[in-house]
């Protein structure tokens, strides 16, 4: 089964920690309170749904590439918990277009896909998957028993429209959903004139208004907000999830994952190789030698790829056609046309086409506005575009096409790693400045647009480190070529010219013998001159080519432990051993702080931690959901129930089970709970066990490491046998730094993470001492030294002048109690690195009164 990316398991875990506070604190107070990292214009206080206002309605941002679609399957388990229906929800999944509607739903319903196969496992396999157009499918027993999911676009739930009045009037067949509803009940449409006339109208929109949906919004941006509501409060949307790159000003973005990221974890190439050229011909020239540059790499890759281009031509009216680009590559480039596919309105050439087999021998695909919705070829590699008259939303998506990484995974060779795209500078003047404000749009930072477009000018035919200059001539009789050998062929292009002459170029190099061939294949009176330039270019490289400067490993040391006579970095399970440990060593209680429900007449007030929550017994309540407990029930059969959203793979399932079965009787028998009310807080109290588990594992893990690493005879090491490496090429910056100054030593240039006002102070007092070479902004997912709970990613890491690494976290004011650990640790991985590590822990002023700048000078200095 596919396992999610850490980004996106971050993702669904910071919807879940806030849809767990919403249920207590109500949707605006917990998202307020949710610690987020979202860029500065989505940093907005939380703007709730007209209607209905108690249901959560956030924002998920993340940029193309980054798999919404499958975030948002696994998202439908969070939503489903929330809302109190944990294995039968009503999902309202709602897509811009028709065209992803089709393609949203061929991938819920194939049982080899990833968004079917993780709605399979979190629903037990129980899963009904329909078109909003076939609703009248769905029964009562589907509702009871199962996950359903609807999938329609908001154009479909339009009342104006055909399709939406079917899902807002009264149908017959749905009449079995309202057996159990009162004619005339409050909250639902009903009939305004006819015999049925103030009774409930039997309609798709009063069943969901009935169970109260999670509604899923893919591709959120394509939606308005004055429909985006309209549509949310006809169906009383229980929760709203939207997932987009680019948020609408009032969205309530509650997480943010950036294109550093997506780069980062292998889901998109990057940078974007940008090369300019003085026409359109041989920008196309260009594209088609990096195509087979790049094809020849990949033939030694481990899995399949075979690298394609997607060009953009102009459309009839206009110079540079589809017809037009078609003869160039056929007449010009030697492409046979058998490897060519135009995709337009009027030609269709990649419909049933699966660019991913292998015997498919489609390499260029020609079109002039945007390919296909939901298109999604991750071999496409070049963009190409010779068009003078554009729109924004077709280089966006085009680009977009070109940057999902093959099988999400780092290629061997670092060229395949990288997009490219081709223009001609009189189609576009301004390339890079307009594929910056692409990727902008397309989710991508101000700042990371800027590092990832690399511009290029002249021809890319090779990798840097063989590159060699081009050699030209003009000639007036195209060069006989066709008896060269195709080893010749490959490096040569010929360009019919304007003016009826012929541009001939070489790439690359030529052994003498090729030389020779391809001259006698020139017009007779350029032979001497074509001579020349082969022995003038030859006499100024006598010898290899220099390699670009590699740039110096940046690595940092880690904390090790000696076991078993062996040496192995530190890792939680050291110090909490599988069976190190068990659950029924703590006592099986929940005391009153910990959990608590008050009966008072027809309403139950539960406290969980201190977070409380209103349950209405008949049944009206704010977000969570109930019934009483089904007949003959015992304490055994809720603890299975809560024994399975309460898993943890680091205790064995009967223990588990039993701890439950022992906290449940405890609450019946000590505190005179009843089993029917246990049931109907089902899940404040599966919170509280989990809260309860938590609290057990921590209290081990705590004795565990502190015995194991500060201990007299603790067998610790700092080694660069296990170093951490800042890798040049991956920086998983999530808001970048956009202040003003300069850190021309900073390890990745102008990237870097974004720091506040203190700590760019910090920054700026390490960029200026003298004996430090390179540092680094250090991030989540980076250098970390391991506490009792969690990692601890130091501020900031440097490499100084005598290869010594110095650690640095800073802290505006001096040591506060609950980060003491954080200090012990850091100290002990300087005490135990044998003078390769340094730590400091800076504060604006310390005790002997010295400022950053002075702290970090005695830290380096110092005996």
């Amino acid at each position: 089964m596919f396992k999610p990316k850490p980004y996106q398991e971050e993702t669904i875990q910071k919807l879940a920690d806030y849809l767990e506070s919403a249920r207590f604190d109500g949707a605006k107070a917990a998202f307020d309170a949710a610690p987020r990292s979202v860029p500065a214009p989505w940093r907005k206080p939380y703007k709730p749904l007209p209607d209905p206002e108690d249901a959560p309605y956030v924002c998920l941002r993340l940029p193309t590439g980054g798999g919404k679609t499958f975030l948002a399957a696994q998202c439908i388990k969070i939503g489903a918990k929330f809302l109190g229906r944990e294995k039968n929800p009503l999902v309202l999944w709602l897509v811009p277009t028709k065209t992803i509607r089709e393609q949203s739903l061929e991938t819920l319903l194939d049982p080899n896909h990833p968004n079917r196969q993780t709605l399979e496992a979190d629903f037990e396999g129980k899963l009904r998957v329909l078109d909003i157009a076939d609703f009248t499918q769905l029964t009562p027993q589907d509702l009871r028993d199962k996950a359903c999911i609807v999938i329609g676009t908001f154009a479909a739930l339009r009342v104006g429209d055909t399709e939406g009045r079917k899902v807002y009037d009264h149908n017959e067949q749905l009449e079995p959903h309202f057996s159990q509803v009162p004619p005339a009940m409050s909250g639902l449409e009903l009939h305004t004139d006819g015999p049925d006339k103030d009774k409930v109208k039997f309609s798709l929109a009063n069943i969901m208004a009935l169970i109260r949906p999670l509604v899923i919004v893919d591709e959120a941006h394509n939606a308005t907000t004055v429909l985006s509501y309209e549509v949310l409060q006809r169906v009383k949307a229980g929760c709203v999830i939207e997932f987009t790159a680019t948020p609408a000003g009032d969205s309530n973005v509650l997480h943010h994952v950036s294109a550093s990221e997506l780069k980062t974890q292998n889901m998109i190439k990057l940078p974007i190789i940008l090369t300019e050229h003085p026409t359109w011909q041989e920008a196309l020239t260009d594209t088609i030698l990096k195509r087979k540059a790049l094809d020849d790499l990949a033939k030694n890759e481990p899995d399949f790829v075979r690298p394609i281009v997607l060009i953009q031509a102009e459309s009839k009216d206009r110079e540079v056609t589809v017809g037009v680009v078609e003869k160039y590559l056929v007449e010009q480039g030697k492409i046979e046309r058998e490897r060519i596919a135009i995709a337009t309105g009027s030609q269709r050439e990649l419909d049933g086409v699966k660019l991913l087999d292998p015997s498919c021998k489609i390499e260029f695909i020609i079109t002039v506005q945007a390919l296909k919705e939901g298109w999604d070829c991750p071999f496409a590699y070049v963009f190409c575009s010779v068009a003078t008259v554009r729109s924004a939303k077709d280089v966006e998506q085009l680009l977009g096409r070109v940057l999902r990484m093959p099988y999400a995974k780092r290629r061997t060779h670092d060229d395949l790693n990288k997009a490219y795209a081709f223009v001609s500078k009189g189609c576009w003047p301004r390339a890079v400045n307009e594929l910056h404000d692409r990727l902008v749009n397309m989710g991508f930072d101000e700042v990371e647009a800027a590092a990832y477009v690399k511009p290029e000018f002249g021809p890319t035919l090779f990798p840097i480190e063989t590159q060699l200059p081009l050699l030209s001539w003009s000639v007036k009789e195209a060069p006989i070529l066709d008896n060269l050998p195709s080893e010749i062929k490959e490096n040569v292009m010929v360009v019919r010219e304007s003016e009826g002459t012929y541009k001939v170029s070489v790439a690359g190099t030529l052994d003498p013998e090729a030389e020779a061939m391809f001259i006698e294949a020139m017009p007779q009176c350029k032979q001497e001159a074509i001579r020349q330039a082969f022995a003038a270019r030859r006499e100024g490289l006598p010898g290899p080519l220099p390699h670009r400067p590699k740039i110096e490993p940046f690595r940092v040391p880690q904390l090790c432990l000696w076991i078993d006579g062996k040496l192995e970095p530190v890792e939680p399970e050291h110090w909490l051993p599988a069976d190190s440990w068990s659950l029924l060593d703590f006592p099986a209680e929940l005391t009153e702080e910990e959990f608590r429900i008050e009966d008072t007449g027809d309403t139950y007030v539960i406290d969980v931690q201190g977070k409380r929550l209103t349950i209405d017994y008949a049944g009206q309540q704010k977000s969570i959901a109930f019934s009483e407990a089904p007949a003959n029930w015992t304490d055994l059969e809720l603890s299975r129930q809560l024994d399975r959203s309460l898993k943890q793979d680091d205790i064995r399932q009967e223990v588990l089970l039993e701890f439950i079965r022992r906290t449940i009787r405890m609450l019946i028998e000590r505190r005179r709970m009843s089993l029917a009310t246990l049931y109907m807080a089902r899940l404040p109290l599966e919170r509280a066990l989990r809260l309860k588990i938590d609290s057990c594992r921590k209290k081990a893990a705590s004795n565990g490491y502190q015995s194991l690493l500060f201990g007299a005879q603790s067998p610790v090491e700092t080694s660069f046998v296990y170093a951490f490496n800042f890798d040049p090429d991956d920086y998983p910056v999530k808001i970048p730094y956009k202040g003003v100054f300069n850190f021309p030593k900073h390890f990745y240039g102008r990237l870097m993470g974004d720091m506040n006002g203190p700590e760019e102070e910090c920054a700026r007092e390490i960029e200026k001492n003298p004996h430090v070479k390179r540092w680094v902004r250090n991030l989540d997912r980076m250098f970390s030294l391991q506490l009792a709970h969690g990692n601890f990613y130091p501020d900031f890491v440097a490499e100084l002048d005598d290869e010594r690494i110095l650690v640095v976290e800073y802290k505006g004011e001096h040591l506060i109690e609950h980060e003491q650990q954080k200090k012990n640790i850091g100290e002990l991985w300087e005490n135990k690195s044998r003078g390769k590590g340094l730590f400091l822990w800076a504060v604006e002023k310390d005790e002997f009164g010295r400022d950053v700048y002075r702290q970090l000078e005695g830290k380096i200095t110092e005996k």
